[in-house]
């Protein structure tokens, strides 16, 4: 008889888990809260207009299609994707010498910096080359492999390959030896808060995130990215896999020290094992139960002082009209004062000039608003709920607002912005929390501190349960699309080798 698995939320994590363990032979079971699967890849509909409700930007795609792979089937009859060049533009003013349009082919890309200043283009080749070598080191040594044991860390070979990352500056000051002018500092320092944490602070491997887009491109998926979520749910119901919607898990049974099923409002369901994918700190707070199973590192009282990443307030608006004058469909605005702005974020003051980010994925997919006008997305970086004194009331969300459209109204196109929106929605960080039950609203999971990072971040096995693993963006190796589908192959391999089935399942083409 196949052994049971429940899988707890249908994030792209939790789905990717789910079907390389039902290829491997489980019987899995996906208990998701809400109507849709995707959890933060998730889609919002509104008066004819489609928005994707979190990530819009998709890197190393090979890893999107590494799940398709492994199941013997064509990624493209799942998820086609186009490269995009430009990849993005940004702004730094409303002038044409504002504006940057940021290509991955190496030439255009150079004639870019070369505007600049011949030094900085130089400097640049020079961060590409450090920060590759560091890349290649943390590839084939971290983000592919869990840290079940202190030893597996805490040996020779291992500190000699962490000393190699050199992670205790932050990601500006490892720049910032190379390229000098401060708007390419920006240019390739802002992407770390695709995973919630400051360029300012935060350790500089992270500065591998510029270096991935600029080497390898930035692709689009065809109707958005809810397309991968779907496409995964598609996959999984055709490897015989079930799941449950708008079901919430309200327990994970623990006995005898091990996981044996998870607890329902009006039922419960016994399996062999438990994959959560609902967010790290909410499960172990909210779901273990069990004091012992929560372990001395991970009481209620040590969650709440745990680092959290930032959050974000997304505004989805249907526009009456198409943006012709902006070519690219991912688009940065970044404020005079970026450091002041960002600090603020990690700080928790309200921010006074915030940078933003504008996409419109109706320019390349049609489907998403109605023809001949368009849809923004504006996403703002903030502070999450622990960090923040905000109260995300109407008075916040219309100061936050205002800010973007008086910034877009200075741009050229964009000039009668506010009386073109016809549609409008929000996500605030109380919305994160509520809805998706990311811990303090924080968007990206734990934060990826030096204190927080590889041995030192959550595994995907349970340190003091059997039989329960843990996958997502605030798990080893870390938040962003690609790095939490890396999380739902570990994860699924921890299981597997802890069930003796792992060797087989290699053997037979699977996980």
């Amino acid at each position: 008889m196949r052994k049971k698995v429940i899988v707890i939320g249908a994030g792209i994590a939790g789905l990717a888990s789910a079907i390389r363990l039902q290829h491997a032979g489980y019987n899995v079971e996906v208990i998701e809260k809400g109507k849709l699967p995707g959890g933060k890849m998730n889609r919002i509909e509104k008066d004819g207009y489609s928005f994707d409700l979190g990530p819009t930007l998709v890197m190393m795609p090979e890893l999107y299609r590494e799940v398709f792979e492994l199941a013997g089937k064509d990624p493209d009859d799942y998820i086609p994707m186009q490269r995009l060049d430009p990849m993005y533009s940004v702004f730094f003013g409303n002038e044409k010498e504002d504006r940057y349009e940021i290509s991955s082919d190496l030439t255009h890309l150079m004639e870019t910096l070369e505007t600049i200043s011949d030094r900085d283009a130089q400097g640049f080749l020079t961060y590409i080359q450090k920060i590759y070598e560091r890349f290649i080191v943390a590839k084939e040594h971290f983000l592919q492999r869990p840290f079940r044991h202190a030893s597996d860390f805490y040996n020779p070979f291992m500190l000699r390959q962490a000393m190699k990352l050199r992670t205790l500056s932050s990601a500006d000051k490892f720049i910032g030896k190379y390229v000098k002018n401060e708007r390419l500092k920006h240019m390739l320092s802002f992407q770390t808060l695709y995973i919630g944490v400051s360029p300012y602070n935060g350790p500089s491997l992270y500065s591998i995130i510029p270096m991935i887009e600029l080497l390898y491109g930035v692709w689009f998926l065809k109707g958005g990215m809810h397309t991968m979520a779907k496409a995964l749910e598609k996959l999984f119901v055709e490897l015989g896999g079930k799941i449950t919607y708008q079901t919430e898990v309200e327990e994970i049974l623990i006995k005898n020290g091990a996981a044996r099923g998870v607890k329902l409002s009006d039922q419960i369901i016994h399996s062999d094992y438990v994959m959560c994918n609902a967010d790290f700190p909410h499960a172990m707070k909210n779901l273990v139960k069990d004091q012992k199973a929560k372990g001395k590192k991970y009481t209620d009282e040590k969650i709440d002082r745990m680092k959290y990443s930032c959050s974000c307030f997304l505004m989805y608006l249907g526009m009456d009209k198409k943006y012709d004058q902006v070519d690219t469909i991912h688009n940065f605005f970044f404020s005079e004062h970026l450091k002041e702005n960002i600090d603020q974020i990690f700080s928790g003051e309200r921010i006074e000039h915030p940078s933003f980010y504008v996409y419109m994925g109706s320019k390349i997919e049609p489907s998403m608003a109605p023809e001949g006008k368009d849809g923004l997305y504006v996403l703002v970086p903030v502070s999450d709920l622990s960090t923040g004194d905000e109260k995300w009331d109407e008075e916040t969300i219309s100061y936050y607002r205002t800010k973007v459209l008086d910034t877009l109204k200075t741009i050229e196109g964009f000039e009668n912005i506010e009386n073109e929106i016809v549609s409008e929605s929000y996500m605030t960080p109380v919305d994160f929390k509520e809805k998706l039950n990311a811990y303090n609203g924080a968007c990206f999971g734990l934060r990826p501190n030096l204190m927080q990072s590889n041995h030192l971040r959550p595994q995907s096995k349970a340190k003091n349960c059997e039989n329960l693993y843990f996958t997502g963006s605030s798990t080893h190796p870390g938040a962003g699309v690609p790095i939490v589908l890396l999380s739902a192959k570990i994860a699924a391999d921890e299981l597997m080798l802890d069930d003796g089935t792992l060797g087989s399942a290699l053997t037979e083409g699977g996980a």
